[in-house]
């Protein structure tokens, strides 16, 4: 089914002006139709195409012209390997979208490869995957063709809690490419190892993605390595610039492993998200120039639930809130780790340099933990490190800061700390700073992800 949009009201309202001799300079009136002319140019032959199967939704993104819209017909998409690979423009993207929000749901052995630039996919549910024996949604077609500046919003990502997956390990979504996004998408119930969403960097992946405003739900403990929610790079790309956007999303219950995010690339932002109950933290695990920035957390008592994790150069945390946190060690609420001299890249490399400003924490089990590492040969010290404005309200028994191995050249200023020290002096900048008003803010979670999916 082709339809045209070929009666752009703009374009129609301009042309009656004329006809009704409403626009009296002739110059004007000369203008003004050849804009309306050009706005029929380039809004006439947008089509829309409806599909209804694998094949057809392929053939159609590949001739679509920039500005046509393909449409997922609703109903179950059964074992369909959709290849997704268009050029459209930032102007006038091609967009494909499901017939109803919800209602195009690919199951069985599907999966989704999105390649080419400036593609919008939106309302589609991808739902107990299994079989495929591959990743579920990737920002690539293959080794050589990469997606650049494409969106997926309004999506879903989702497995029962009684669905048993047939792969031992795969991830759902791959960001390959340049300046992709993903938003408003909903993404819960992982069981298997693999990281949920993988920023994947090298020569053809250079980054700049947006990681935004999606809810992440439960996904159970694996109780070993490769059970991240998010990961920006790995030990390979560690020094490479990424400069991704993680803001806004929610997480909820990510209890995968230690890290819920896990930061392996050089000068991200992650800015304003939400981690709730979740049994990990953010963790700056390799890589420099990081930015995390007005991020809440909150344990709400639950055991092992943490903080914010920092290893490597100059990273600045800033006006974060933490509250009700019950992890320790690894899971305190901001820790930052011993290196190991001479590190390779996939060990600890040294603090050096980080700003810690302006955070909030209260209750929590370990506030504030300095110079620890599970690592035996993690021996060297952040060193360099300045805290500064932080309020701290230690839980009533435990300390508000904990300094495990002596700290170099760490300088504090105008903080307002109410506890303990333990591991280390009383000295100038700890107490007495001013104390802001401390009131937990509050989210509502179905504001999060898929405004089509609602949760209980």
């Amino acid at each position: 089914m082709n339809t045209k949009s070929s009666d752009p009201a703009s374009a129609r309202f301009l042309f009656i002006c004329v006809i009704r001799g409403q626009i009296q300079s002739r110059y004007l009136r000369c203008f003004l139709v050849l804009s309306a002319l050009t706005l029929f140019r380039l809004n006439g032959f947008a089509t829309e195409v409806k599909v209804s199967d694998p094949e057809s939704a392929r053939k159609a993104v590949r001739e679509a012209k920039p500005g046509d819209v393909i449409v997922l017909a609703s109903g179950e998409w059964k074992n369909a390997d959709l290849l997704f690979d268009g050029e459209g423009t930032a102007a006038a993207p091609i967009k494909i979208r499901a017939e109803k929000p919800g209602k195009t749901i690919f199951t069985g052995a599907s999966r989704i490869r999105l390649g080419g630039s400036h593609l919008v996919v939106s309302g589609l549910w991808l739902k107990n995957l299994s079989g495929g024996g591959a990743d579920l949604f990737e920002f690539r077609i293959d080794s050589k063709r990469r997606a650049s500046h494409c969106r997926v919003t309004e999506c879903a990502f989702t497995e029962d809690a009684d669905f048993a997956v047939k792969e031992k390990e795969n991830r759902w979504i791959g960001l390959y490419g340049t300046e992709n996004q993903i938003e408003r998408c909903t993404v819960l119930g992982k069981k298997n190892r693999g990281t949920t969403l993988v920023v994947w960097l090298g020569e053809s992946d250079t980054g700049g993605h947006r990681i935004l405003h999606n809810y992440f739900g439960e996904r159970p403990r694996l109780g070993k390595n490769g059970g991240e929610t998010i990961r920006v790079g790995d030990s390979k790309s560690s020094m490479m610039k990424a400069e991704c956007l993680v803001e806004g999303n929610y997480f909820f219950r990510c209890d995968g492993e230690m890290e819920c995010i896990s930061n392996k690339s050089c000068s991200n932002v992650y800015r304003g998200n939400w981690f709730v109950e979740t049994r990990g933290t953010l963790t700056l695990r390799h890589g420099n120039d990081c930015l995390v920035e007005g991020n809440f957390f909150f344990g709400k008592g639950r055991a092992q639930t943490g903080g914010i994790r920092v290893i490597g150069e100059r990273h600045r945390v800033v006006g974060n809130f933490l509250t009700g946190l019950e992890g320790e060690g690894f899971r305190s609420a901001i820790g930052l780790l011993n290196g190991i001299p001479g590190s390779p890249a996939n060990g600890y490399l040294q603090v050096i340099d980080a700003k810690i400003e302006g955070n909030t924490i209260v209750d929590c089990m370990d506030a504030i933990l300095l110079g620890n590492n599970e690592v035996e040969d993690a021996t060297l010290a952040p060193m360099g490190t300045i805290f500064e404005r932080n309020s701290v309200r230690a839980r009533e028994g435990r300390p508000a800061v904990r300094v495990e191995r002596s700290v170099e050249g760490t300088k504090w200023k105008d903080n307002s700390i109410e506890g303990a020290l333990e591991g280390m002096d009383e000295v100038e900048g700890v107490r007495g700073g001013a104390q802001p008003a401390v009131a937990a803010p509050k989210a509502d979670a179905q504001s999060f992800g898929a405004s089509w999916m609602k949760r209980s």
